[in-house]
């Protein structure tokens, strides 16, 4: 929620994610089965699950709603670096953005804790999201944000 929260203040938020874990799932897509979503109540988000991949839920997302600018992806518990990022369901939302035309950005944070404050991150992504939102460019952007308790200016672009 963490993400969603600040991207709001950037525009209109509307989550679509998949509906387990899909820790690992590279540039998977659902070729041979339907899509099916469901609307699911998340605070005052409108958010849907999907019984897909990472990428998935961007395709829909987008080829059913439309008018989006810009698809944020995360926020992946474990740091999305170095070959991490070929293996990567995050990053594949975030690149199937690229593919349909549009900018992608996908957050992940190192898990030093079993489950990180997300709250505690709000002000590494909105920082972060200042940043790039008065870019063009790059069109596919991997943010790895520092642990909970760290300095921002820790969080690694690339």
């Amino acid at each position: 929620m963490a993400l969603a929260e600040v991207a709001r203040q950037f525009g209109e938020v509307r989550i679509v994610a998949p509906d387990v874990e899909q820790s690992s799932m590279v540039h998977a897509i659902a070729a041979n089965r339907p899509l099916e979503y469901r609307r699911t109540p998340l605070g005052e988000f409108e958010a849907f699950r999907v019984n897909g991949a990472p990428a998935d839920c961007v395709a829909l997302g987008v080829d059913h709603w439309g008018g989006v600018d810009l698809v944020l992806s995360g926020i992946n518990l474990g740091p999305n670096l170095g070959t991490a990022t070929w293996h990567s369901g995050t990053v594949a939302a975030a690149k199937q953005a690229t593919i349909l035309g549009l900018r992608g950005i996908a957050f992940s944070t190192a898990a030093d804790e079993e489950v990180p404050e997300f709250g505690r991150l709000r002000p590494h992504i909105e920082k972060i999201l200042q940043l790039l939102m008065q870019r063009v460019s790059p069109r596919l952007v991997n943010v790895n944000l520092p642990s909970s308790g760290r300095d921002p200016m820790d969080a690694t672009i690339d």
